[in-house]
């Protein structure tokens, strides 16, 4: 009796000091960035109402509840939910959006005044839950639709609000159906039972742990108002699996199964939700669908046999169909979640991450997100097609930016963007091959010797190494092409001119120039450095070419913006870091010259994709025997780094631009976003130069191919035999027999 005694005491302590404390662990939710509305916003209507169904808004005729839009023509009301920002607040409202021919022309408020700009909802993307996997959303009493806890004790226990934590008759009548079949097949159990067996007990059906449940649950009753208990069991009970993560409480279960919260569910998905309440994996509405539908239509009857619903509104339920979303993990990107985990960990502890209850709002944009996984995903699946290999598939990454700000806008980590597991955007750290070479003539330029039409010789090169070897790179078309300019050997992507130039200006200074742009280790100085024998992730590559993108500032790349506490507090803010890494006028120089390379140069590719005129920036990568294939560039408001290859470093016979350049190309033209348009610098003039022989040519000149590049002011370039400029400098016998011999050639 007094070890009878003591266990007692010792559960009732337990629940007592479980069930008072913090109830569950609240994982960090985090959220994408907010789509900005105002007055000339590029945006049609269709794609705003794709945008609100994104958020689970529902088109409806008349609006009447937060969580609907009524599209008509070129107007779109939108009854828009309260929701909560990283820097405030905004209340529930009503916004109407009239539609122009280019854009959003006109934003209102329900009474008619103009709303110079407003945000929509913020995205949940995903939690931060701990290793348990354990995942909810805790909802307050007031978030809580009446009809919820009604049908609860309705079809689950009809005396919750009468009984101590157990119903004997509930309880004989469980054990007479199990003594009958000789085995556990009914539990008889209450809600507090159910809850006591969700937080404190395992699933076992045995006689021992049924009876430790009914003292726990006596105990709960004893110490704990009905509100409580049943507030507890909304926000704990376990609803349903999404891979690692197990889904628990009505209001993430709300979000699992109609991506929608909790307080806008309607009387058939609330029943669908209580149904799923007695077998999660049997019930489970996505795998087994007539099941579940005849088990909701049970709790539509007893709804309505209880006198909970009119008989009536439980018919009309019973003929509308279960609703739930298709995809199981709805907006969910683990990939960028991995990024957010990572920057976080460095100012939070793992445990205050996964159970604080923080809210994190990231730089994703969904839309931005979802073309780069459909464009990876596509453009893989056509160069398997060309370049099958047995036993193997191509994997992808890709990262995109606002190189002004350095947000990261999207970032895909693998072909299987659900998979969440490894993160090659993050983790694959592969040879660039010639993404280095801007930023070795970047360095050449600084040093005041060379410029875009700068010619230089495209020649064999043999350098000797310290253990004695010599080191003699190629060409990818193993031929040379004597005397060209630098804009030809960077758009071309000649190894042996930039190796020779590498050589003359230094590999210190090209190190140091990789590091100023934000490479975190300083790479081997080795002559191999100088063709991209750098191993480095896509997530790396974007902040070095978020340098040149942004006219030689570095912004550290960041996915995170702010993180809130549980009760709204900013605790910490990411502001914007900007730091000058290069001269302006050189950093403008490449990217005139890396415009080059989209037009005639390796990139010119993607001239079959891109919208006409979309003026871009970028360069090509390929690593030794054609491992890895690279491209990365940028346009007005984005950049976009894509790596495609094999994860065992199998060759894939694709070069940067027939493996990564078709990625990046229709991420680009799906993006819309504007021509690159760097201000121009002081000191620097535009100029029009023969893209063959760096000399001085008019536009549209007859046997010339003009191209125009950024050159130093002053620069005195030799004119073109029977198509220059006027312009003079040098020897013009001299370049005339260089032009020649490049025709010969």
């Amino acid at each position: 009796m007094a070890a009878g005694a003591a266990y007692l005491y010792y559960l009732d302590l337990l629940v007592t000091h479980r069930f008072e404390g913090l109830r569950w662990t609240l994982p960090a939710h985090v959220y994408a960035a907010p789509l900005d509305l105002y007055a000339g916003l590029e945006l049609s209507a269709p794609q705003l109402e794709h945008e609100l169904q994104r958020l689970s808004y529902h088109s409806v005729t008349e609006l009447e509840q937060p969580g609907t839009y009524r599209a008509t023509g070129t107007r779109i009301d939108v009854a828009m939910r309260a929701v909560q920002f990283a820097d405030g607040g905004r209340p529930a409202q009503v916004l109407s959006v009239l539609f122009g021919p280019t854009g959003i022309q006109d934003l209102r408020d329900s009474a008619g005044r103009e709303v110079p700009v407003t945000r929509l909802d913020p995205l949940l993307i995903g939690s931060l839950f701990p290793i348990d996997g354990v995942d909810r959303i805790v909802v307050t009493p007031q978030e809580v639709p009446p009809l919820l806890p009604a049908a609860l004790k309705a079809v689950e226990d009809r005396s919750f609000d009468t009984n101590r934590g157990v119903d004997p008759l509930a309880i004989l009548r469980a054990l007479w159906v199990d003594l009958r079949s000789r085995r556990i097949e009914e539990g008889g159990s209450t809600l507090t039972q159910q809850l006591v067996r969700s937080y404190f007990l395992t699933n076992r059906q045995t006689l021992g742990r049924k009876a430790r449940e009914a003292i726990m649950a006596v105990a709960l009753a004893a110490h704990f108002g009905k509100a409580d208990l049943m507030n507890a069991y909304i926000n704990e009970i376990f609803l349903g699996q999404d891979g690692n993560r197990s889904i628990h409480g009505f209001g993430l279960a709300s979000e699992f199964y109609f991506g929608k919260p909790l307080a806008e569910l309607d009387l058939p998905q609330i029943a669908t939700l209580v149904a799923i309440v007695r077998g999660p994996t049997y019930y489970d509405p996505r795998k087994h669908a007539p099941r579940t539908l005849a088990r909701r239509n049970l709790v539509l009857q007893i709804l309505a046999q209880q006198g909970v619903v009119k008989p009536e509104q439980a018919q009309t339920a019973e003929r509308q169909p279960l609703g739930v979303t298709h995809g199981a993990s709805g907006a969910y990107y683990p990939a960028y979640l991995d990024l957010v985990r990572r920057t976080l960990q460095r100012d939070y502890p793992e445990k205050e991450l996964t159970e604080a209850g923080l809210r994190i709002y990231t730089s994703l944009q969904p839309r931005a997100q979802e073309l780069a996984e459909q464009s990876l995903d596509t453009q893989l699946r056509a160069l398997d097609k060309r370049h099958q290999r047995r036993g193997a598939k191509l994997e992808g990454a890709l990262v995109v930016t606002s190189p002004q700000s350095g947000d990261v806008l999207a970032l895909v980590g693998a072909r299987n963007v659900d998979f969440d597991g490894f993160n090659r955007a993050l983790d694959a750290r592969r040879s660039i091959g010639s993404l280095v070479k801007p930023f070795i003539y970047l360095t050449a330029l600084e040093t005041g010797r060379y410029n875009a039409a700068t010619v230089i010789q495209d020649q064999p090169v043999s350098i000797k190494l310290a253990n004695g070897r010599y080191w003699r790179p190629e060409n990818f078309t193993r031929r040379n092409y004597g005397a060209v300019p630098v804009v030809y050997a960077l758009a071309e992507s000649l190894n042996d001119a930039t190796v020779g130039v590498g050589m003359d200006i230094g590999l210190d200074k090209i190190s140091n120039t990789l590091r100023r742009f934000g490479l975190q280790q300083a790479p081997d100085q080795v002559p191999a450095m100088l063709l991209g024998a750098i191993d480095i992730s896509p997530l790396e590559v974007a902040q070095l070419y978020n340098g040149l993108a942004n006219g030689g500032f570095r912004t550290p790349l960041r996915a995170v913006q702010g993180v809130v506490s549980a009760d709204g507090k900013t605790l910490k803010a990411f502001p914007l870091q900007v730091t000058q890494v290069a001269p302006s006028a050189d950093v403008y120089q490449v990217a005139s010259m890396m415009q080059q390379v989209m037009t005639h140069g390796t990139g010119r590719a993607a001239l079959r994709v891109l919208p006409p005129g979309l003026v871009t920036a970028g360069k090509s990568g390929t690593s030794s025997q054609d491992r890895d294939s690279w491209f990365a560039g940028f346009s007005g408001g984005d950049l976009a780094v894509v790596w495609v290859g094999y994860d065992h470093y199998q060759p894939t016979g694709l070069t940067g631009s027939e493996g990564a350049l078709p990625v990046w190309a229709h991420l680009m033209a799906a993006l819309g976003a504007p021509s690159v348009e760097l201000p121009e610098p002081e000191g620097v003039t535009e100029t029009w130069i023969d893209y063959q022989t760096g000399m001085g040519v008019q536009p549209g000149c007859t046997g010339a191919v003009p191209v125009q590049v950024a050159l130093p002011m002053g620069t005195q370039v030799p004119p073109m035999p029977g198509c220059g400029t006027g312009t003079t400098a040098g020897t013009l016998l001299e370049r005339a027999g260089q032009w020649v011999h490049k025709l010969v050639h």
